[in-house]
């Protein structure tokens, strides 16, 4: 149940799934939200603090995910044979917009050399800074990158329902339950 085979996903992926998800979607609609803050209003500071402080829990999650994903085996997916590459390649469209998303909002906030405060827990220190426009050009790789992350995304999540309602495919069922999507009598309901 926890692990995954090559019939469905285990608990512990279908875990980094969603609360991904659910964390970069509420990670979006706050980073937007920020942009209209005036300096004299009370979440000017503490607004990107709690952006950036689940941004890098985000961060090491996604790191300990590609790991458990290297070390687990990964469901046969279905589909045609374009489809399966089309998947296989949004897959990793969306892990690279992750990473390039929350690399640069650590540039953008360690660009004049302080580490980052994570919920006052412990401090992730500045590697690199410094740099010429770092904290503008990260800001706008940043802004960009988030904005195809959110639109590869809806794609993802209207090709999982695709492939459930019109196909017939357990493709979102072995997303949700750990154990339906084990069971090889299991039909998927339209």
């Amino acid at each position: 149940m926890w692990r995954n085979s090559r019939s469905g996903w285990g608990l512990v992926s279908i875990l980094f799934h969603w609360l991904s998800a659910l964390t970069i979607i509420g990670l979006f609609a706050l980073g937007w939200w920020m942009t209209g803050l005036g300096y004299y209003d009370p979440w000017y500071n503490q607004g990107p603090w709690i952006h950036r402080s689940i941004g890098l829990l985000l961060l090491f999650a996604t790191l300990a995910r590609l790991i458990w994903r290297l070390v687990q085996p990964t469901p046969k997916a279905e589909g045609s044979r374009l489809e399966t590459i089309a998947a296989h390649l949004g897959h990793i469209g969306l892990y690279v917009l992750v990473l390039v998303v929350m690399i640069s909002g650590y540039l953008i906030s360690t660009a004049n050399g302080r580490g980052i405060s994570v919920f006052g827990w412990f401090e992730v220190p500045a590697l690199l800074h410094g740099l010429p426009n770092q904290a503008s050009l990260a800001g706008d790789i940043h802004w960009y990158t988030a904005l195809a992350l959110m639109i590869l995304a809806a794609g993802h999540a209207l090709a999982a329902i695709k492939h459930h309602w019109l196909d017939g495919h357990k493709t979102l069922v072995r997303m949700l339950n750990p154990v339906l999507s084990k069971r090889s009598d299991h039909k998927v309901v339209r």
